[in-house]
């Protein structure tokens, strides 16, 4: 029940023919999300909001114990309940949740103003803490909350659910295992039509692109391209002809390192032809990832032996959101730090921090140097 619930299906031969290679069975590899292996303990989810419904379903499903959910609206608490979790108790008050000495986990996914002061007193009530991300707006705060996470002696992660997304997970651990030798470049694309926004809160983002939507991309690359520092970001970001939303739509960063490049483009005003793809160059191969969505991607492997493709099960939602959870999960029952924890995360803020200030001075940044953002 807590194990890697996207099991692959036996590898299926890839692209690279018309190019002279010879197909292979690309290697099956443990992506997938990986749970504690007897570690089930109570959780709290504090924040009821639109996206929760994805938390609450992939925790459904992975057998996880959600046994309060809390919101200031009531009725949204009410009916997270009725919908997953009909035995959980409702609070409206977080403070309520975490003076219950049953609960060890909470899932924060408040709004971001609010959000540090509820993991500060979460951690100050020796609670395990699952943050929605950006976790912090300011570097400062969130180190000081990871430090702080250390004095308690609990776990402080933070939902960068795209690291658990199949096509994602799939070239994070191929590179991890050497497949591709290292690393040398990681080029992300996104071409799609974001401008379903106009007239709703997100008009008042002022940096919609490269921080709430990019901000997984920024991780993902720091993943790719893990135990490098990036030197500096160059980014831009303008507004479409004819689009009606308020924030630039169109935007990218290229991020410069002292042996790899890296680059991520954001096509937000794609009306037709919508793809997603991925590159990862490396010293004995590559890996390429393509498809019209997020959700249906196939991942090809390219070596000196030749070509292939895994087929891959399982979607980024629910996946990504069963895969933070269950890392977390996994790291407490081993008295480990999460390879998603808030330490880790830091680096990627500052990464994606530069960038937004980059595009708005028109000037390259380097990372950890832009300590707030205003989102």
């Amino acid at each position: 029940m807590m194990g890697n619930t996207n099991k692959p299906k036996k590898a299926t031969y890839g692209l690279g023919a018309e190019h002279g290679l010879r197909r292979i069975d690309a290697p099956i590899l443990p992506y997938g999300p990986r749970g504690p292996r007897r570690y089930n303990p109570p959780i709290a989810l504090i924040g009821c909001g639109g996206i929760t419904q994805s938390h609450l379903h992939a925790y459904r499903k992975a057998g996880f114990d959600v046994v309060a959910l809390c919101d200031t609206d009531a009725s949204r608490a009410e009916a997270r309940r009725k919908e997953f979790y009909p035995r959980a108790a409702v609070f409206t008050d977080y403070r309520d949740v975490l003076a219950s000495k049953t609960i060890d986990v909470v899932d924060i996914a408040t709004h971001a103003d609010v959000r540090p002061a509820i993991i500060e007193a979460a951690l100050k009530a020796r609670k395990h803490v699952l943050s929605q991300k950006p976790f912090v707006t300011d570097l400062s705060v969130g180190k000081r909350l990871v430090d702080l996470a250390d004095r308690q002696n609990v776990r402080l992660a933070v939902n960068q659910n795209g690291r658990w997304a199949p096509h994602f997970s799939y070239i994070r651990t191929a590179i991890a295992r050497g497949l591709i030798g290292e690393p040398l470049a990681a080029h992300l694309s996104v071409h799609w039509n974001h401008d379903w926004t106009a007239g709703t809160p997100f008009d008042q983002v002022p940096n919609l692109v490269l921080f709430d939507f990019a901000i997984h991309w920024f991780d993902i690359i720091r993943t790719f391209l893990a135990g490098r520092e990036p030197r500096r970001v160059f980014a831009t970001a303008v507004r479409a002809a004819g689009q009606k939303a308020v924030p630039p739509l169109l935007a990218q960063a290229l991020i410069e390192y002292d042996d790899a490049q890296a680059s991520l483009a954001f096509d937000g005003f794609t009306k037709f032809g919508p793809m997603d793809q991925t590159y990862v160059a490396g010293t004995k191969g590559s890996l390429h990832s393509t498809g019209p969505n997020l959700g249906k991607q196939r991942v090809t492997l390219y070596t000196s032996r030749g070509c292939g493709s895994p087929k891959l099960a399982g979607s980024w939602f629910p996946d990504g959101f069963h895969g933070t959870m269950a890392e977390l999960l996994r790291a407490i029952e081993e008295d480990r730090e999460p390879s998603n924890s808030a330490r880790d995360n830091l680096d990627s803020l500052a990464l994606c921090f530069a960038a937004c200030k980059g595009a708005a001075t028109g000037k390259p940044q380097r990372p950890g140097n832009v300590l707030r953002i205003s989102h």
